[in-house]
């Protein structure tokens, strides 16, 4: 299966997502901030990324930028946030974020775009 690098500030959600993901057969790596996300990205070069947009430090729209860096392949990215409104939408959008999807949201529903993304290839949508 595929590599999923899971990033967001809520260790609650990570573990969510670490599990659903992992219950899937797939490897997923973690991390608490935008740091942290950027170093295990380069170290792991991920299948797909779910990415908490608002985190201390680096924020998600940092993190996305630093993986849109390393284009020569890109990386699906579903960005995961509690502002879900317009203007947050279109930054994602713009800075390269396959899908934005809205906190609360449904675990299995991420499940289906990150499968959905490694099976045919990232399409800007939203949930």
């Amino acid at each position: 299966m595929a590599q999923i690098l899971v990033v967001d500030d809520d260790p609650a959600i990570r573990q969510l997502l670490t599990d659903v993901l992992e219950l899937e057969g797939h490897e997923v790596r973690a991390a608490a901030d935008g740091l942290a996300a950027m170093s295990a990205f380069e170290a792991l070069r991920p299948d797909c990324v779910v990415l908490d947009l608002m985190m201390p430090g680096l924020d998600g729209y940092g993190v996305l930028r630093g993986i849109r860096g390393h284009d020569e392949d890109p990386v699906p990215v579903i960005m995961l946030t509690a502002a879900a409104d317009r203007d947050s939408a279109a930054r994602a959008w713009v800075d390269g974020a396959d899908y934005y999807v809205a906190k609360p949201f449904v675990p299995d529903d991420v499940l289906g775009l990150v499968h959905r993304l490694l099976d045919e290839g990232p399409v800007a949508g939203e949930v």
